[in-house]
């Protein structure tokens, strides 16, 4: 079963209300109408695109470990995914679908990284319950998230919501302010050069990893 296949499966159980979800029609409204907005304001088309230089980073991972994404290019093209957090079952799926392609990816010289605003708690959470070998880094007060155009701020509607689901958002990031990124999956060439984007305000759509391959295969090279 592919990614999106699974995704909508989940999501058509999700919005039917079964059991274990068991959530209100309204609250399904509410979702809907702010992926709805999101997509109207048009953020995803001001975001870094195909051959654009992406912004580079210095992040940590679960372990408090600093990694660089210039260092990582050294040695191949990197795969970049922005994901909302270890909550968002969504994003759970599309980690474990990355990490089922690692050995595709591999072949091709190519490194990983998944990059969230939650904190190194809750990134070990995702390490853990999503079994992944590949790095899950902390971008603190979503800079990283912003630097590329997919932070955005919750509309007070979606915060209440939130908070009457316990899914509170300032505890899982250490970040008072109620923001996001889009999510998102970028490939970056050795030269920094963008070569592949994936940016869609809503949640529950994810491009499969097998989409990235082209895009390894003709990745440029780092300049002699």
């Amino acid at each position: 079963m592919t990614l999106q296949a699974k995704l909508d499966a989940f999501k058509a159980d999700f919005e039917a209300g079964k059991p274990p979800y068991n959530v209100p029609y309204s609250v399904i409204e509410t979702m809907r109408r702010a992926t709805a907005e999101l997509t109207s304001l048009g953020l995803a088309e001001r975001a870094k695109k195909v051959g654009d230089k992406a912004p580079a980073f210095t992040l940590k991972d679960a372990e408090g470990n600093a990694l660089s994404s210039l260092e990582l290019l050294k040695k191949g093209p990197l795969i970049v995914s922005f994901y909302r957090g270890v909550w968002c079952p969504y994003c759970n799926m599309e980690l474990q679908a990355l990490q089922a392609a690692l050995p595709a990816f591999d072949k091709l010289g190519a490194s990983v990284v998944a990059i969230s605003p939650q904190t190194a708690p809750n990134s070990r959470k995702s390490t853990r319950d999503n079994k992944l070998t590949f790095p899950i880094l902390s971008d603190t007060k979503g800079a990283v998230g912003d630097a590329f155009g997919l932070k955005f701020s919750l509309p007070d509607y979606l915060v209440d919501l939130y908070k009457s689901l316990k899914n509170d958002l300032p505890s899982f990031n250490d970040d008072p302010e109620w923001t996001l990124p889009m999510p998102a999956r970028y490939v970056i060439g050795q030269d920094g050069t963008i070569i592949y984007s994936e940016v869609n305000p809503d949640y529950t759509r994810r491009p499969e990893p097998e989409e990235l391959l082209p895009a390894l295969r003709r990745a440029p090279k780092a300049a002699a």
